[in-house]
């Protein structure tokens, strides 16, 4: 379909995709294999200017909009998903400072993530997956500082990243806005990292936990005021879900890509199995349903861009787009047979990719419960 885009927007788009085509796609399977994080992808970002897309233009970005953003995770989740998390991660973790922060902190922080320096986003611990305003993660104030201890876990670009928006708890008593946010950067006395994960899918992203020891943050690393920490997260991610949402889309794309190229190669009685009704069938319910999350994606992020954010709308098309990647590439899998499930071919990496589109930046599950309660709200 035709999209529209502008001219900047088609650039952004080609832009990554050939970044996509010539630097990620011959090394995924490898990164992925070896588990590698993708340093010279990141570096690549950042010399073709794509880390600038989400930056404001008066701190050396190109505007902070999150449908341009979307373009550039879909096409770089089109060569890999976990290679693209290096990116959209970095997204996650600014977003904070861009909605919140003073202009201090924007002078100092944004210009870095702008020319390629990896940002990280740390708000879920062991009893505060689903369960976000359950953080134990203390934040004490002594006269002009904070002593942060605690730590976080399945943080995206831990360790690998420079900047840190931390969500601790500055007043217990007051539940989830009894929560603060705070800048934190690689470092820090105190700061430290766990091992990094071993996971089923995005295996050249890098998660670990972050670990805070008697962490001294001046008052001046605050983001938003004290006790806003849990809406500046939850404001965040109105902002990122689309991008999450393009990232399932870019997974599936290359998915039903790969299918669909196979279908007409693949000979069966004779005749290419793509000549059969049942996976012709298969093939245009992918691409339908493929269509339709780009066009609810791109709609939403305009909006967004537009001022008409909504946690509603950006729920939906994390939801949708990460359900039917996973439903795309277990098709394509199916489509594969027997070749589907060895890793010689790309289609069983996507599927494990796929998955956990379906569950960081907030459960499907729960965040039908987010859309649902939208509705009755509305509906009365």
């Amino acid at each position: 379909m035709h999209y529209f885009l502008s001219e900047e927007e088609q650039m952004i788009k080609e832009l990554a995709h050939r970044i996509a085509v010539e630097k990620i796609i011959p090394v995924r399977s490898e990164y992925d294999e070896k588990e590698i994080f993708p340093h010279d992808i990141v570096k690549v970002l950042a010399e073709s200017d794509l880390f600038r897309v989400f930056i404001p233009e008066e701190y050396e970005g190109l505007g902070a909009r999150v449908f341009p953003m979307t373009l550039a995770v879909e096409e770089l989740s089109w060569g890999c998903g976990g290679i693209a998390l290096a990116y959209a991660g970095t997204a996650l973790g600014a977003f904070p400072i861009i909605l919140f922060g003073t202009e201090e902190q924007k002078k100092k922080y944004l210009p870095k993530i702008a020319n390629g320096a990896l940002a990280a986003f740390a708000l879920t611990e062991a009893e505060a997956g689903s369960d976000a305003a359950n953080i134990k993660t203390r934040a004490v104030r002594d006269g002009d500082y904070y002593i942060l201890n605690g730590t976080k876990q399945f943080i995206t670009n831990a360790g690998e990243a420079e900047i840190y928006t931390v969500i601790a708890v500055t007043d217990p008593a007051k539940g989830s806005r009894g929560a603060t946010a705070f800048i934190l950067e690689k470092g820090m006395e105190g700061l430290e990292f766990g091992k990094k994960e071993k996971k089923m899918g995005i295996r050249a992203s890098v998660t670990r936990e972050v670990i805070m020891k008697d962490v001294k943050v001046h008052k001046s690393q605050v983001l938003g005021k004290e006790g806003r920490g849990f809406i500046i997260a939850m404001r965040t991610f109105d902002y990122t879900r689309p991008g999450v949402a393009a990232q399932a889309l870019g997974i599936a794309q290359a998915a039903f890509d790969a299918a669909a190229k196979y279908a007409t190669e693949r000979y069966q009685f004779g005749k290419p199995i793509a000549s059969f009704q049942a996976i012709q069938h298969m093939l245009a319910d992918m691409g339908t349903k493929i269509e339709a999350v780009r066009a609810l994606i791109y709609s939403v992020a305009r909006a967004i861009d537009a001022g008409h954010s909504s946690p509603k709308e950006s729920a939906m098309t994390k939801v949708l787009a990460s359900d039917v990647a996973m439903e795309v590439t277990t098709n394509a899998v199916q489509i594969f047979g027997g070749y589907g499930y060895m890793k010689e071919y790309p289609v069983e990496k996507m599927m494990r990719d796929a998955k956990i589109t379906q569950i960081y930046e907030g459960t499907n599950q729960i965040l039908r419960n987010v859309i649902a309660s939208k509705i009755i709200k509305e509906a009365k």
